[in-house]
């Protein structure tokens, strides 16, 4: 009877992915991960980890299998948190999910599960495993979206490998939410009812500014206003030169914000606390259209925002992946350099998938979108899809 750790969160998907796991015969142990418990920056008051905690154990109890509580605090904070504020301090916008899911979940908690004589690891994303082939006849593990398309959270996953693949196990990817609940409330599971969480994965829903204050310094800077028909420039691309491969580079270059284009309208406390696209914490009132952040500068500390969610510089239709940073989940699914093929793809969690064209060359992988994309910026993960399969993924380089 093969052993599984399950990350029991005290959240309804991590109970019945363990309730299932027992019922198909696997020998199960829960496991809750606590990685961090610091309060500072989180929107809500109260702490929310002891009753995770205590919900997680009284699942367990529920499910008549083993707990306990592995410390991967360390784990976190190196490979999650402390990227998290070095990102941000770049002016890119980083998602620690996705780090958290690669390098803590599926490899530390991987080595506290084999520690413990597991074969296996799984948790309660709403994602599946599946065996397939690729274009020269070899199978390989493949990372396919949850039936669940409300609740897909492949994305989060778009960092794994094939070793992690092998040893994971996703039992509610093949259910709906609606399942989910009511399973676990005729169950009688403490979790049965319990909201689910947002925010940074395992540290809540954050004041972000605050959150990121404990390490990046505040700094009075300008925020400069780029009128909606102030002539669009990146890289010699003006938003207005022929569709096609051999200007790609120019294409994805980021937009030339200097406050010679603009004109002052407030101040800002400090750059490296905003991300392109963003609308909320602006503070600046009495305009038409809503304002967006445009372009983020931690250089000279300028914040460029603009209004209307379709101000020319709020949208790019191709973004650059440097080789270094490529990830596939299968290797063999990559096209040839200086080859292109049609995907579907996304730049963040829930964003519906996007048709696109994925060019290969020697530099790294170039994203092209049939629409153009809003609010892109640097550092969020791009994921490729073929079908319901997610093939690789990797940063977004400017």
């Amino acid at each position: 009877m093969p052993r599984v750790v399950v990350g029991l969160s005290g959240g309804v998907d991590s109970s019945i992915a363990a309730y299932m796991l027992k019922q198909q015969g696997y020998d199960v142990v829960g496991i809750y991960m606590r990685n961090w418990t610091e309060t500072t920056g989180l929107a809500k008051s109260n702490c929310p980890f002891d009753e995770d905690v205590d919900f997680a154990m009284l699942v367990a109890r529920r499910l008549a299998i083993p707990f306990e509580v592995v410390d991967l605090s360390e784990q976190y904070r190196r490979d999650v948190v402390d990227y998290l504020f070095a990102e941000y301090g770049k002016g890119r916008t980083p998602n620690p999910d996705v780090l958290c899911n690669r390098e803590v979940k599926f490899k530390a908690f991987w080595e506290v599960a084999q520690a413990r004589g597991a074969e296996y690891v799984a948790t309660g994303h709403y994602c599946r495993k599946g065996e397939s082939v690729d274009p020269h006849g070899t199978q390989y593990h493949s990372l396919l979206a949850g039936v669940d398309a409300s609740k897909d959270q492949s994305y989060f996953l778009c960092q794994v490998d094939q070793q992690q693949l092998e040893h994971a196990l996703f039992p509610v990817g093949g259910m709906l939410k609606g399942e989910v609940r009511r399973l676990a409330s005729e169950l009688g599971l403490a979790s049965a009812a319990r909201k689910d969480s947002y925010g940074i994965c395992f540290v809540g829903e954050v004041d972000l500014p605050e959150f990121l204050a404990q390490k990046l310094e505040r700094k009075e800077g300008a925020v400069v206003e780029i009128a909606r028909d102030c002539p669009v420039e990146r890289g010699g691309e003006g938003g207005k030169t022929a569709q096609g491969d051999s200007d790609l580079p120019a294409r994805a270059k980021p937009y030339a914000l200097t406050p010679a284009l603009g004109v002052e309208i407030g101040r800002h406390q400090g750059a490296h606390f905003y991300t392109v696209g963003q609308r909320k914490g602006l503070n600046i009132g009495g305009k038409a259209l809503p304002l967006f952040v445009l372009g983020v500068d931690v250089q000279t500390n300028t914040l460029y925002v603009g209004q209307g969610h379709d101000h020319p510089y709020l949208n790019r239709q191709v973004v650059f992946i440097e080789r270094s940073e490529v990830h596939w989940i299968w290797a063999g699914n990559a096209p040839s350099e200086g080859f292109s093929m049609r995907v579907e793809a996304r730049l963040r969690y829930r964003q519906p998938l996007q048709p696109a064209t994925l060019h290969t060359r020697e530099e790294g992988v170039y994203l092209e979108f049939e629409n153009p994309q809003r609010g892109v910026t640097p550092g969020q993960f791009a994921a490729w899809y073929r079908g319901a399969e997610l093939l690789g993924s990797g940063p977004v380089a400017w």
